[in-house]
Formats: C-alpha cells, sequence, structure tokens
C-alpha cells in the first residue's frame, strides 16, 4: 500500500508527482477557457515526438461508451487507454485478498473507495512508467471531487470528454452487454430505436454483433442487471454533477451528447475534437 499512501498525502506529494511526469513531460498544448460548450473545437493534437501524448480524462454514465470511444482515440493517438473498470475486473479476477471485498461491492452497484481506486490506478501508472509509455487516456476516473482534486494536484489533465446518453437508452445497452469468455472481446446484443419525444432526438443503435467465432462463447456481466444497472446511474448521477462542474469552472469540460452508435457518433466525435482528418494522416504516413 505504500503508492497509494504515496498517493493520499497531501493529496499529491513529490514522489507521486516524478511517477505520473516519468509517464509524460510538461510539454504540449493546453486546452482553451471556452471548451465548456458542447462541440468546441480542439486544438488538433501535434505530431511532434518531442511533445507527450494527451492527457485525457472520459466521464459519462455507467454504459455510455466510454471504453469504446477512449479505446479508439487511444489507438488513434498512440497513447494508452486506462480504464479503472477494467482494473477492477483484473483484481476480481485474482486470488488476491482485495478480490472478495471488491465482488460484494461491484455486485451490489456501489462505487468502489477511492483509496482502492488510486491504488490500482497508480499500480498501472507505475507499471506503465517502467515500459515507456506517455500520456494516457483515463476512462472511469476520476468519479469524485476528491479523485479529481488529486488527480489535479499530481498532473495536468488536458481535457475532460463527457459523454452524454438519455437513460432509458443506457439501460437498454447495458442489459445488452456481452463479453466473449475465450478472447475477452466486447459487445452488445441489444437493438435500440427509440422516437424522439419532449424535444429529445430519436436514437438509433444497432447491435455490435459478435464473430462468428465468439457468439457461442458470450457471457453477460455479474453486474448487468436492471436493478444493479439502475442504482448504478443513480450513484453515478448523484456524484458526476460536481465533478463536471470543477473540470467546466476549468475550462476543460467538453460535453458531447452521443447522437447514434458509433458509425453516426465517432466522425461526429472526432470533429469536435478537431480530429477530422487526423485518421486519414495517420494512415497515410504508416
Amino acid at each position: 500500500m505504500a503508492a497509494l499512501n504515496q498517493l493520499l498525502r497531501a493529496a499529491s506529494g513529490s514522489a507521486v508527482r516524478r511517477l505520473i511526469s516519468s509517464l509524460a513531460s510538461e510539454v504540449g498544448e493546453r486546452i482553451p477557457s471556452n471548451l465548456a460548450r458542447a462541440g468546441a473545437a480542439v486544438p488538433i493534437v501535434s505530431g511532434n515526438s518531442a511533445e507527450r501524448g494527451v492527457q485525457w480524462v472520459f466521464l459519462g454514465c455507467p454504459g455510455v461508451g466510454k471504453g469504446t470511444y477512449a479505446s479508439r482515440l487511444s489507438q488513434l493517438l498512440c497513447v494508452p487507454h486506462i480504464a479503472t473498470g477494467d482494473l477492477v475486473r483484473e483484481e476480481l479476477a485474482s486470488s488476491g485478498p482485495l478480490a472478495v471485498q471488491l465482488a460484494a461491492i461491484v455486485n451490489q452497484g456501489k462505487l468502489v473507495p477511492d483509496e482502492v481506486i488510486i491504488d490500482l490506478l497508480s499500480k498501472r501508472l507505475e507499471n506503465g512508467g517502467s515500459k515507456g509509455e506517455s500520456g494516457f487516456i483515463l476512462d472511469g476516473f476520476p468519479r469524485t471531487i476528491r479523485q479529481a482534486e488529486i488527480l489535479e494536484g499530481v498532473t495536468c489533465i488536458d481535457l475532460v470528454i463527457n459523454l452524454k446518453l438519455r437513460e432509458e437508452v443506457l439501460v437498454e445497452k447495458c442489459l445488452g452487454r456481452r463479453i466473449c469468455s475465450q478472447c475477452g472481446g466486447n459487445f452488445n446484443v441489444a437493438s435500440i430505436n427509440m422516437k424522439g419525444e419532449n424535444g429529445k432526438p430519436g436514437i438509433t443503435m444497432p447491435p455490435l454483433l459478435p464473430p462468428p467465432q465468439c457468439a457461442s462463447k458470450l457471457i453477460t456481466r455479474a453486474d448487468d442487471t436492471e436493478e444493479v444497472v439502475k442504482e448504478r446511474l443513480r450513484v453515478y448521477t448523484d456524484m458526476s454533477q460536481p465533478v463536471e462542474e470543477f473540470y467546466r469552472s476549468r475550462g476543460k469540460l467538453l460535453e458531447f451528447d452521443l447522437p447514434g452508435g458509433i458509425p453516426e457518433s465517432w466522425p461526429k466525435l472526432l470533429h469536435a475534437l478537431n480530429l477530422d482528418d487526423y485518421e486519414d494522416k495517420q494512415s497515410a504516413a504508416a
């Protein structure tokens, strides 16, 4: 627990600052103050190898697609995608003493305590730093003001992308999630087609079906039941508003309403991030 104690001390600590700084130098563009409005343009990522990778955070309700879009951007921008949910699941699958405690918390739809999340994250950053990783896209952290303050104290977050989606769509998406027990791939069997009402636009999201070799090996996460999903959404909503305001007041929050599934949302997200032609440039340079 040494890493945890260092990270919590004075909400920062020089040792942790050195740890995270080893992932990325303090060079790089800063996000302008006008990012608090949805759809604001973001300075395009520099291709200068002397600069560090982006240091971004993805916020959003469980099931909104943080992992999907963070993973795609991670590959596009060549920075690691670090999902705290994955860190928790890895710990759950281990035989460590923390696994039983975590299982009880997760299966009730409760938030994992700050101290546990911070310890898991600090170990992941330390391992990545030893491998020469630069920059990161965090997914699922921070979820509380305390976590945001700790993160702010130890590193510079360039941008916070807040993905938003109607609650009824989120519930359907979560209930449709499936994981391949063999390859670990994530899929979704839900076919969503909701009409617009009360000023809200309609949303269509086709299923993300697995390839034939995975079709018979799909499993459902233990916490993806309607009761647990709704409890997770309630808890997240209560906790998220202060965190959103924390980053909004610092001019780092980009709010993005998902208009539909990946084919419709991905190019619009790239546009909001001023990365419209970045994908083409990377392919041409390969």
